[in-house]
Parts: structure tokens; sequence; C-alpha cells
């Protein structure tokens, strides 16, 4: 079994926190594979690097197969580690040392037992899908596919923006508004619910549309069945926008088009046994407190 490990230096606890998960896979007999992040560190360049080729199945390669991927770090991290992840079918479980963790469940302190039953296959496997964007050709996307959203923002101190949207080719509104949110139900629970966006479930087959900050204040969310199309052309004063896809940001002129469907692969998470979704819910949101 090989397992790949990836985390964000940033924070001064994932160091000793990777040096614990690296004893107990070790006395376990786990091969392990490191992201490149992790092997920036002196004390971990000795591990070899997660690649997505490793994930090949063949009879002569089985020592190379990730069965699984660890992130450690906040829902942040669980993000990256999903952009790396891409459409390699590597299921991911996300150890949180963030704060509201709805992505990174595992809490430190429970991963010993964790690591067990994971081994054991005492767990499931949930399919979260993502959003993918394209634009038109004077354009281009560093990052496409969003595991949470994809954010059409006003760039820097500048006036509202203008977004004409449509569905399936149908002209359905001009959002005026400092932006647009474009979630996943994964994403429900981010960036969209400080927005006042509605929670979903996880699996739910929908996209929200989510104003930020409204000139008009009849317009709400939107939901729409996750297999609508989605076409956006922004307007905006300075001639540029901002487009933030699961956080990764960048600037582009207002004259790109945006195309949002979709995504054909998706993330697949490790669900353990005892967890939910509403458990979260009463867990980080105190519902029902």
């Amino acid at each position: 079994m090989t397992i790949a490990i990836f985390g964000n230096l940033l924070k001064p606890e994932t160091e000793p926190e990777v040096e614990h998960l690296l004893e107990l896979l070790q006395l376990r007999g786990v091969h392990v594979v490191l992201s490149e992040e992790l092997r920036q560190s002196t004390k971990f360049r000795s591990y070899p690097q997660f690649i997505a080729e490793m994930t090949k199945t063949d009879a002569d390669q089985s020592d190379e197969f990730i069965e699984f991927a660890i992130s450690l770090g906040g829902d942040g991290t669980f993000l990256t580690t999903a952009s790396q992840i891409g459409n390699s079918n590597i299921p991911i479980l996300g150890i949180n040392l963030g704060h509201l963790g709805f992505l990174a469940e595992v809490q430190t302190d429970e991963v010993d037992v964790i690591i067990d039953r994971l081994i054991k296959g005492q767990y499931t496997i949930e399919q979260r899908s993502l959003l993918t964007v394209s634009c038109s050709a004077d354009g281009h996307i560093a990052y496409p596919n969003a595991l949470n959203e994809v954010a059409i923002m006003k760039y820097g101190l500048s006036s509202m923006i203008s977004i004409d949207t449509q569905l399936n080719g149908d002209f359905i509104h001009r959002y005026e508004a400092d932006g647009l949110l474009v979630a996943t139900p994964t994403g429900s629970t981010a960036y969209n619910m400080s927005t006042g966006g509605p929670l979903m479930v996880p699996q739910a087959r929908a996209t929200i549309l989510t104003p930020i900050a409204s000139h008009r204040l009849s317009i709400r969310p939107l939901v729409i069945p996750d297999d609508w199309k989605i076409d956006l052309k922004v307007k905006s004063r300075t001639g540029s926008f901002l487009i933030s896809i699961d956080g990764r940001s960048q600037v582009l002129n207002h004259d790109v088009k945006l195309h949002i469907e979709k995504s054909p692969y998706t993330i697949k998470l490790i669900q353990l046994e005892g967890t939910s979704f509403f458990q979260s819910l009463k867990q980080k949101l105190n519902w029902g407190i």
C-alpha cells in the first residue's frame, strides 16, 4: 500500500504532524510519497515525490500504486490537494489543522485510530462534483477546476460590476453587484454561506448562483441543475475583473467571456464511519444548540 501526503508548510504545526504520521505509516509497512511542497523541508527530502503517473495499476508497479491521499491542514490545503490529485481518482482524507474544516474533518488527536481504520477499509467514498471554467480566445484560465466555487468579483477599489448571465443559452439576468459566486454543493458551506447562499448536502446535483452585495435587494441566490451550462459576460469601469477559483485568483480583461459547466470527473472524499454532513453542521455551526 502507498499513501500520498500533502500539507501546508506555512502552518508551523504541519512538520511535527507529518513526522508523526510518517512514523505511524512506516510502523504499519505503508509506502509513502510526499507532495512537492512537503519535500521543500530538509526533513522530508529523502521521500519520493508525488506525481500523477504513480497511480498506474500495472502489476509490475504495484508498489507505486497510490491508494489514498492525506491532506494535512485546513480546507484550503484540502482544495490544493484536490487540484494536484486532479482526475487521478485517488480518494482524499483531510486531517484538520485549521478552524472549521468542512473538508478536513479528522482532528489530529484522532490520527492513530483513523489510520488503522483507513488501512482496514472502514470507510466509504463520497463523490464530489467540480466546476470547470473556460473562456474566450482572448483569455486564459490558469487553474480551471473548482471543488468549492468560482467567484467573479470587481477588481481593486472599482465600483460594482455588471455580469450578463445566460443559462443553457437563455439570458436570465444582469447581475449588478460586487460579484457573483457559482458554487458546488461542497462549496455551499464556504464563501457561499458567508454571502447568504443556501447550504446544500454534498450529494445534491445542483449548482448555486449567489450574488455578492447585489445592487438590487430583490435578487436572491438561485439553485439550478448541475448539468446546466453557464455563460457570463462582465462589464467593469476599470476594464478588468477578478476571477477566483477555489481561492486561486487572477485578473482578466472584461472583454473575456466565461463558460462554466460541470467537470467530467469527480473528487473522491474518504468518509469515515460515524461521520456525516449534518454532524459537521452541528459541531462547526452549532446547529441545534
